[in-house]
């Protein structure tokens, strides 16, 4: 009979599911089994449509791959992706869970300082469940975890927190560089477990990483778009900060936190510094003034729920963002068409999204 220590209890089981982008056999599932067996994956195939991707045996999936997208998005596919891991946010759009929680494929399970392995998913769901403080910093980080309060001189007025949106997790090993840092530090490897969780405070940009995150999907999910990259645009790994940006601004005009820090995963492989010069060449410069914008961003009253906010940075996108350079003209043309379509897949006359490609 298993122990309690490989086969834990759960949390939200019918209620997320887990979306993996890839070009690969999904070997690696192996070691995550037992933390991911109970769960649904939504797993978004990019590249090559006629390969056939290899999932192990006993988990319970759903798979797309691009033809599957362009036959349920029609005309509207093209807001999505093609041959970069941004096209995982097709499986945050034909998810029907309330929550999310993505991953990448050459992500293992970490060990924490002790020996032993972490449930990444399971912190990440206790991240979301507790409230998160962006309004005011709690120098003890996380108030709500066990061991720890409110310190003195916090307002009582704000102790009741607000609801978390988004859950940021971090990684061991290798870390997630632009490429000039990979290129000056070729061999450097994060050793640092740092046992906190923090909330991001209200105003302040993060770089989001995409392969170790969680989100409430019923909450933000509309947001969560990571942009045209890869084939056919002059950009690629900028994907998950585009949308990490645009979640944050909707998230402090919503009254929604945001969590950093725990848990970690083990990142196993670093990409080639090149081909990351490459794609990331133009976004190295485009965000000395993309942040600029999006930190000068405010959102009108009349946005009173995410799709009306996201619509809304799009319009400004296109009227600021369009002189740096023609492409965020385009992008905010796909970002219309993303709301779109996710309005679409997600109306109470269409509960399921049709056309899976692979269902076991």
């Amino acid at each position: 009979m298993a122990t309690p220590s490989t086969k834990p209890t759960p949390l939200l089981k019918d209620e997320l599911d887990i979306v993996i982008p890839t070009i690969r056999n999904l070997d690696f599932l192996e070691m995550w089994r037992p933390f991911f067996e109970p769960y649904h994956l939504i797993i978004v195939q990019d590249g090559d449509p006629s390969k056939t991707i290899k999932v192990p045996d006993g988990f319970d999936y759903e798979l797309y791959n691009r033809n599957d997208i362009n036959r349920i998005l029609g005309p509207k596919a093209s807001c999505i992706s093609f041959k970069d891991s941004a096209c995982r946010c097709f499986g945050y759009m034909v998810s029907k869970k309330k929550y999310v929680f993505t991953i990448d494929d050459d992500c293992f399970v970490a060990k924490d300082p002790s020996g032993k392995e972490i449930n990444a998913l399971e912190q990440h769901i206790k991240n979301l469940l507790s409230p998160a403080t962006p309004l005011f910093f709690n120098t003890l980080y996380d108030p709500y975890r066990e061991g720890a309060d409110f310190v003195r001189g916090y307002p009582f007025s704000l102790r009741e927190g607000v609801t978390t949106a988004v859950s940021h997790g971090l990684w061991l090993n290798i870390p997630d560089y632009d490429a000039p840092t990979q290129l000056v530090k070729p061999l450097e490897r994060n050793t640092r477990y740092v046992d906190a969780v923090l909330t991001i405070p209200k105003g302040t940009l993060f770089p989001m990483c995409g392969m170790n995150l969680s989100f409430n999907r019923e909450l933000i999910g509309p947001a969560m778009y990571f942009g045209l990259m890869g084939d056919g645009q002059p950009i690629g790994r900028y994907d998950d900060m585009w949308a990490g940006w645009c979640m944050k601004v909707i998230c402090d005009h919503m009254g929604w936190g945001v969590k950093t820090g725990l848990p970690y995963i083990w990142h196993s492989k670093a990409s080639n510094p090149f081909v990351n010069l490459k794609k990331e060449y133009k976004g190295i410069f485009w965000q000395e003034d993309l942040i600029p914008f999006f930190q000068s961003i405010v959102l009108p009253k009349e946005c009173d729920t995410v799709q009306k906010c996201y619509v809304e940075l799009a319009k400004q996108v296109k009227a600021k963002l369009s002189p740096v350079d023609p492409y965020f003209g385009k992008l905010a043309d796909a970002m219309v068409t993303w709301i779109e379509a996710w309005d679409e897949l997600n109306s109470e006359n269409n509960t399921n999204a049709d056309g899976t490609a692979q269902a076991k």
